[in-house]
């Protein structure tokens, strides 16, 4: 016996719980991660969003305990990617009846992906669908994060089932907000926020604007916890995030060879403190991206340092630099530092990937060779204590 966690009078989490996965495509999840699928009883039975393939029994067993599968006449496909849809073709086989229910994009992308044709029912946006007592209406989201995406609202429960948006990486028995701890949450939302959705803020911003028309009761996303107590707190913190609203915090973030860079980054750190700012310390070697995503999505400042290899920076840190790249953060700013042996590279390196990424260099940085001596170390604790002013008064 399995226990389906219920929404409303017929309506159902039948998804997954992944506790051991702790690598998403290179996003660390500590917390494992959930495939939610959600089942409507009604007149016509609907199944919105599979799960990934290898829970596709668990699917199957846990929709079993509440209806036969194959009276299943509906399931919805809001977003493609194969951690939503890997297990359509098993469930398809159990369901054989049932029509898919997807955009126009979305379908494309599952006969290619499958290589098989469905009974599609392809919708835009605006359209509705009638389970009996139940009325479900579409809102294409494209790019958040895939061109296929959609939500789905549930009208009379004005529940908005928003796929990918809204969700986290986050794996926990009870499936609502206000049943487990709200700041590991927020937390976990504000990563998945940062790492996934922080390229398409704009697309954020329009999608906020559209979903702000509809009554919202619920949120369920396909991902972590369903909300229901705190909406008013993530619409609020969507609204900020894709505004590239800022937080007085500086991020020193740096690798090193043998020490020197190090001493440079500490010192740095103490002059920003000195300076008034909040600050954090990331040595990439030992840090995992996606924790520092996290805290570049509210950050003001971004400190890069270095040792110099072959000319250049170390390749921890083109790793990380690269990340943000491909993230577009806005409203940054941002220096580098580092020291080097017989010839340097790495601060120059730093400073186009930066521009790179579309933070602005706002300071030139320390660069020393060999080890600081006293006067150098004073010189990082001054340009981290001048660094900080220009935050707090940008």
């Amino acid at each position: 016996m399995m226990v389906n966690a219920e929404l409303a009078k017929g309506i159902y989490q039948v998804g997954a719980v992944d506790w051991a996965t702790r690598d998403f495509h290179g996003y660390k999840t500590p917390r494992g991660v959930t495939y939610n699928s959600y089942l409507i009883v009604d007149e016509k039975i609907c199944l919105i969003d599979a799960v990934k393939a290898p829970f596709a029994k668990e699917l199957l067993e846990r929709i079993s305990q509440i209806v036969d599968p194959a009276k299943i006449d509906y399931v919805i496909v809001n977003h493609v990617e194969p951690d939503h849809s890997s297990a359509l073709p098993i469930l398809m086989q159990a369901a054989p009846q049932a029509k898919v229910v997807i955009t126009e994009q979305g379908r494309g992308e599952i006969i290619k992906y499958f290589g098989q044709e469905y009974d599609f029912r392809v919708v835009k946006n605006g359209d509705s669908l009638s389970l009996g007592k139940h009325t479900l209406k579409f809102v294409p989201l494209p790019m958040l994060h895939w061109p296929d995406s959609m939500a789905t609202y549930l009208e009379e429960e004005q529940i908005l089932f928003s796929n990918d948006a809204f969700g986290q990486h986050y794996s926990t028995n009870f499936k609502f907000d206000d049943e487990n701890d709200l700041s590991e949450l927020l937390y976990e939302a504000k990563k998945y926020y940062a790492n996934i959705l922080m390229p398409f803020n704009k697309l954020v911003v329009k999608a906020l604007d559209n979903l702000g028309l509809l009554p919202i009761r619920m949120i369920a996303p396909s991902h972590g916890l369903i909300w229901r107590a705190h909406i008013a707190d993530i619409l609020s913190l969507y609204k900020k995030w894709s505004a590239g609203e800022t937080d007085p915090l500086v991020l020193v973030v740096y690798d090193s060879m043998w020490g020197s860079t190090e001493m440079m980054a500490r010192r740095i750190l103490e002059g920003l403190t000195a300076g008034g700012i909040k600050a954090k310390l990331f040595r990439m070697a030992d840090s995992d991206k996606s924790e520092l995503i996290a805290e570049l999505l509210t950050a003001r400042g971004l400190i890069c340092g270095s040792s110099t290899l072959n000319n250049g920076m170390l390749p921890t840190m083109a790793a990380v630099l690269y990340y943000v790249k491909g993230l577009k953060p806005i409203n940054k700013s941002g220096a580098a530092f580092g020291a080097y042996g017989w010839a340097g590279g790495a601060q120059a390196d730093m400073e186009l990937a930066l521009k790179a990424a579309g933070i602005e260099v706002a300071m030139t940085g320390p660069t020393l060779k060999w080890a600081p001596n006293q006067d150098e170390i004073q010189r990082c604790f001054e340009f981290g204590r001048e660094f900080a002013e220009k935050m707090l008064n940008r």
